[in-house]
């Protein structure tokens, strides 16, 4: 039978919620806060002609993302170009630059002349990843994760121990490799997942495989794009958008919620999906409606914050990637700063993304977009100042990369976003920037429940739920919290003031 359903926020799992409850014929509401969808993949553009992706920049598991598509019968590709990049990006070191190739032959080269039989243990442990991959995401990821039955099956028994749950990520790739450089090349990609690699299950050797294997790709024209294309999917199966719209409220009784009040108005609907910040969500329930209470959430493990510049440059920048990540510190260092200290690093890493190197549309003529981003922990202290110091070293290690001079001089857009602006824009918990830390006291059923246990019509979506966070995850579960309202039993209710 139709529902009514209200969809909080429109974010990757927002969208994705919404296009699939559409489709099965749901009258469907997308209320965001903002005056554009994508949430933290918004786009900043600027009167002079930058255009800036806010948010997520890299485009990995594109198979998984077009499997979105495919679910409404059409590919990415019907709305917008894919790019392959090569180099996918270049990591600088202390000593020296590696630039990562976009095949895979040139890859084992590149280990091989770093550490003598390298190239024949990456594709040892690139099979194992691949396996992962094909297991981890194409199963695993699309359980709602209600109970550890879910994953009690033939198929899950015969590849547990292939799965490495029980291995640290750190430990793992140090059995296959011993070069310091090759060490922080194969950790970088979990730094996504929001924790150290010791801390990340060794399971996550599939971020490997769908990065480095399948390729790092770009969307023409920003990954904005491939917000605008799933809100036109979602729009054609029926769902409806509204913008600059605050869920105040979130109202229930006798363990049903019949109404939200939105800026002020009320308003009814037989189910509810949020794809906001989980813990501010339940804020707009009383606390005795709550999944979970506050020492619940300081307990948790939270991926990082991180400080972000959006830079626009007067003039072009020599022997800059598309994507590059500076890594002349110590990544261990820079990760204790996070978890442990939970400070502003003293020697940090920090990544830079340079779009303009493959798309000249999204800064003006002989101009160059720079994104900078640099992660640290929550609930720090954020002012402009610290912010800008670290805006200074960031620029210097950037210049001596480039040999550019006096690049600060020639920045004629800037703007910094950090910890407060994330609580600020996303109500994130302690400012997180990308959700709930994969580790295994945090994966599957370990999660926030994607299923309010008190309220039978109030579901969970995005990053601090399962699966977890990245793109491709938040979208699988926008996809499992639709599937689970579908199922819904349908109730009328009555108008309660």
């Amino acid at each position: 039978m139709k529902k009514k359903i209200a969809i909080i926020g429109s974010g990757f799992s927002g969208i994705s919620a919404s296009a699939y409850s559409a489709k099965a014929s749901n009258e469907v509401h997308v209320f965001e806060k903002h005056s554009q969808p994508g949430g933290r993949a918004r786009q900043l553009t600027t009167e002079s002609g930058y255009v800036f992706d806010m948010g997520p920049s890299w485009y990995w598991m594109p198979d998984i993302i077009d499997n979105f598509f495919q679910d409404f019968g059409y590919k990415a590709t019907d709305f917008f170009e894919l790019v392959s990049l090569n180099p996918q990006f270049e990591m600088i070191f202390s000593d020296e630059k590696i630039q990562v190739p976009e095949s895979y032959e040139d890859l084992k080269n590149l280990f091989e002349s770093l550490e003598s039989g390298a190239g024949k243990r990456l594709d040892t442990f690139m099979q194992s990843a691949r396996f992962k991959y094909e297991v981890g995401m194409k199963e695993f990821v699309n359980k709602p994760c209600h109970s550890w039955l879910e994953f009690v099956s033939p198929k899950v028994a015969r590849s547990a121990l292939k799965l490495d749950l029980l291995s640290n990520f750190k430990a793992y790739v140090a059995k296959y490799f011993s070069n310091p450089k090759l060490k922080a090349f194969m950790e970088f990609p979990v730094i996504f997942l929001g924790a150290s690699p010791k801390n990340i299950p060794a399971l996550y050797s599939l971020m490997n495989y769908g990065g480095y294997t399948l390729g790092t790709w770009y969307p023409m024209g920003g990954f904005y794009h491939l917000v605008l294309a799933m809100k036109k999917v979602a729009e054609q199966q029926g769902a409806t958008f509204h913008f600059n719209q605050t869920v105040e409220k979130i109202n229930a009784e006798n363990g049903s919620v019949h109404s939200l009040i939105i800026n002020g108005k009320y308003h009814e609907f037989d189910a509810v999906i949020a794809s906001s910040d989980y813990h501010h969500t339940e804020t707009l329930l009383p606390e005795n409606l709550r999944n979970y209470d506050e020492k619940y959430w300081a307990g948790r493990t939270f991926a990082p914050s991180c400080l972000i510049y959006y830079l626009g440059f007067k003039e072009q920048i020599p022997n800059l990637k598309h994507h590059t990540l500076f890594f002349e510190n110590d990544l261990d260092e820079h990760i204790e700063s996070i978890y442990g200290d939970k400070k502003w690093p003293e020697k940090p890493l920090f990544y830079a993304c340079c779009p303009s190197k493959t798309d000249p549309g999204v800064a003006p003529e002989n101009c160059e977009n720079i994104f900078l981003l640099m992660p640290l922990a929550t609930g720090i202290k954020d002012d402009e100042s610290t912010r800008e110091k670290y805006l200074i070293e960031m620029i210097s290690r950037i210049e001596k990369h480039t040999g550019s001079t006096h690049l600060l001089s020639k920045i004629e857009y800037r703007k910094s976003y950090c910890v407060s602006d994330f609580i600020n824009d996303y109500n994130a918990y302690r400012g997180n920037a990308y959700g709930l830390a994969n580790t295994l006291s945090q994966t599957a059923v370990l999660k926030p429940k994607i299923k309010s246990r008190k309220i039978k019509n109030l579901f969970y979506a995005g990053q601090l739920t399962v699966p977890g966070p990245g793109v491709p995850p938040s979208i699988i579960s926008g996809k499992i919290a639709a599937k689970e309202v579908i199922n819904l039993n349908h109730v009328h209710y009555e108008k309660t003031v």
